[in-house]
């Protein structure tokens, strides 16, 4: 399947987004030779790009659309068009919802963009334009979404299912499976989105912000690279201090997450309370004495 070719975007050209995406609701099935990603979409016409109701077209490369829902109403083909870069719907209100179902393969996915296999571990990377590649979207940075996430999984190989936001539940499931909730109460672009789903070893401490709220701080690494945690761990709590005292920026989440990676194709993400770094960029340190460290459970 040909991708679109990247082409040069001027801001003269510049045009708001037709329609927003208010929430963002993910499911992730998680296999060893495929995965099943289920989005709905929360949306509405965009009250500043003009009247009238034209096509929604929502970004999606290398995507096997399975289904797709407006409102209550499923699709068929003839409903909707579809390209290897786009899927064009046709909205009959300015307030509806979309929900999709496509399959991805994160383990043939050697460009390391959207969500890939790094070793053992299943990992994402959605700057610039990675988002596109998990689901149908409006892969763009000036369409914010609240967004909540659900990662489910062989509980024996990915122990631990990580998403940007607060832990909101999880358990297990009777086919030796389980789940885990992530919720982001507060409006991000796509491309800042992340989930992580591994077997990893944990560093965790808490940091109190300036109006005295307690957050837990938690460095993900694979076994080898636990010795680089406490250099990290150190830089973050210097980082959430000096965010306040200089321009009086106070953490927003319950929990800030640093997960090494030892194939990332950046140094580092900046993916909201889920930062992914490559392990390289590590720097090895004495033994750590932060409150808890060994292998994460959840």
């Amino acid at each position: 399947m040909r991708t679109e070719q990247p082409k040069m975007i001027y801001l003269k050209d510049y045009q708001a987004p037709d329609y927003l995406i208010d929430e963002t609701h993910l499911t992730f099935e998680l296999f060893e030779d495929h995965t099943l990603v289920h989005a709905q979409l929360v949306m509405r016409r965009n009250p500043a790009a003009g009247a009238g109701l034209p096509p929604l077209v929502l970004d999606g490369q290398l995507l096997e659309l399975l289904s797709v829902q407006l409102d209550d109403r499923l699709l068929s083909s003839n409903d909707y068009q579809i390209d290897d870069s786009h899927l064009t719907l046709h909205p009959g209100s300015e307030r509806f919802s979309i929900d999709t179902s496509v399959k991805i393969h994160p383990e043939t996915n050697t460009a390391l963009e959207g969500l890939y296999k790094s070793g053992a571990m299943f990992c994402t990377q959605c700057e610039a334009e990675g988002f596109r590649k998990i689901t149908y979207y409006l892969d763009r940075p000036d369409v914010m979404s609240k967004f909540t996430t659900t990662v489910i999984a062989e509980q024996h190989r990915y122990p631990v299912l990580l998403s940007n936001g607060n832990p909101v539940g999880n358990g297990p499931q009777d086919d030796g499976r389980h789940w885990a909730t992530w919720e982001d109460p507060f409006m991000k672009p796509a491309y800042l989105f992340a989930l992580v789903a591994g077997d990893l070893w944990c560093v965790e401490d808490s940091f109190a912000t300036m109006s005295g709220r307690d957050v837990a701080l938690r460095i993900y690494v694979e076994p080898e690279n636990i010795d680089k945690c406490q250099h990290a761990m150190n830089s973050l709590k210097k980082s959430m201090r000096w965010d306040e005292e200089v321009y009086g920026r106070e953490y927003d989440l319950d929990i800030f997450m640093i997960v090494a990676v030892n194939d990332f194709n950046m140094g580092a993400m900046e993916n909201k309370g889920l930062n992914i770094f490559n392990s390289s960029g590590s720097r090895p340190s004495s033994p750590t004495n932060t409150s808890t460290t060994g292998r994460a459970t959840a």
